[in-house]
């Protein structure tokens, strides 16, 4: 067996989808890849991935000086990275690269604030889909504290459809 043929596999068992098969699978890269790892998949269902909130994080420069807290959006994009990650792991190694886009962003709620140090645990749940829209309900936490929910809407797109 070759290697395309065990990753998605692996990624749909539960496995650990490292951070060169999330470099795969999604195209955001640094600075703006806000997921290290995804702990658990389980194929068109849920996902948990985790971010390690590291002090050399760009975002820290100016939000806050004195006082670094992660942008509420960031963590909602790593909600979406999380769910990307399930989405090619769900449909095969075919979606992998895609690009991924929002579509409405619902009931965000951010319940306190996530500082360098911090772990996020990142608890993503398919709602539905339909054709290449998904929707998802996601929770953030900290030390199994809830920090940020919310629900969200997505469009997968293939990359060759976007040019």
């Amino acid at each position: 067996m070759d290697n395309t043929t065990t990753e998605p596999q692996a990624a749909t068992t539960g496995a650990t989808v490292d951070i060169a098969r999330i470099l795969h699978a999604i195209p955001h890269r640094y600075p703006f890849l806000m997921i290290d790892r995804v702990v658990e998949v389980v194929r068109d269902r849920s996902a948990i991935g985790i971010k390690n909130v590291s002090v050399n994080e760009s975002f820290f420069q100016g939000h806050f000086p004195g006082h670094p807290v992660m942008p509420g959006v960031l963590i909602i994009e790593s909600m979406a990275q999380t769910a990307a990650v399930l989405v090619v792991g769900t449909l095969g190694p075919e979606a992998a690269g895609g690009l991924v886009y929002f579509m409405s962003i619902e009931a965000a709620k951010f319940r306190r604030p996530v500082h360098p140090g911090d772990q996020l645990r990142i608890h993503v749940t398919k709602d539905r889909s339909r054709g290449n829209v998904w929707k998802f309900s996601a929770v953030a936490r900290v030390d199994g504290v809830s920090v940020a929910e919310a629900t969200y809407a997505a469009m997968i797109m293939d990359r060759a459809a976007e040019r």
